[in-house]
């Protein structure tokens, strides 16, 4: 059975730095694409960044230059380190995995998803 646990999650002031983690058991994290999304009350789900299986990474415009997302394959392991916050990043972050192999990352392509960790920013 597959599950994705993220972590990190909190609250910090306008400029801060959070960490987030999402621990994958009974999946390789690092074998397809991973995903990190977000979400809040009343807007659609928004890809934040992704890291396909050739280890590519990519982010959402509004986070280019502040998040970066990397895998721990000892760990199975995903990480989203997010820096310089601001109260727009305000959301439940979720962690989500494709069982198949060579997708665009998509949301509609992710077959396993954490439960969310909310990271609130304050100005």
């Amino acid at each position: 059975q597959v599950h994705l646990v993220e972590s990190g999650g909190g609250s910090v002031e306008s400029g801060g730095s959070l960490r987030l983690s999402c621990a994958a058991s009974g999946y390789s994290a690092g074998r397809n694409c991973m995903v990190w999304f977000r979400q809040t009350p009343g807007k659609r789900r928004e890809r934040v960044a992704h890291i396909n299986s050739d280890g590519v990474t990519s982010y959402a415009d509004s986070v280019k230059g502040r998040f970066t997302i990397s895998l721990d394959n000892a760990k199975n392991t995903l990480y989203l380190q997010m820096n310089s916050l601001e109260p727009e990043d305000t959301a439940t972050y979720y962690c989500a995995g494709a069982l198949a192999a060579k997708t665009r990352c998509q949301e509609y392509d992710m077959d396993y998803w954490g439960k969310g960790t909310l990271v609130t920013i304050s100005s």
